[in-house]
């Protein structure tokens, strides 16, 4: 199984409701990806205080390589993915994506 994680440093202006929206929008595309077994994402609640400005995050588990690429590829991620790049402090440089192999 692939987790792939991705650290978001949104702008200030950046509202709840334009996270929250964009999150739904994202967890939905398990409904059309095949391998792409959940979503999860939120608010930092870490008491260490180590996020560096990287308050917002998601991790989607995939089942394997061929279906974390095949939602990298997906139109509909790359549409969102241009959304949230938008919303960021600095574009891409307000995003961490770190992905990984998990038993």
């Amino acid at each position: 199984m692939i987790r792939h994680i991705v650290l978001a440093k949104f702008k200030a202006e950046v509202t709840k409701t334009e996270i929250d929206s964009l999150f739904a929008k994202l967890a939905d595309l398990q409904n059309h990806i095949s391998g792409m077994r959940g979503f999860d994402g939120g608010v930092s609640v870490s008491p260490e205080g180590l996020e560096q400005g990287f308050r917002h995050g998601f991790s989607i588990d995939f089942d394997d390589a061929a279906a974390r690429d095949a939602y990298l590829e997906h139109p509909e991620h790359k549409a969102l993915g241009g959304q949230l790049v938008g919303l960021l402090e600095g574009g891409v440089a307000g995003l961490v994506v770190f992905d990984l192999v998990v038993d």
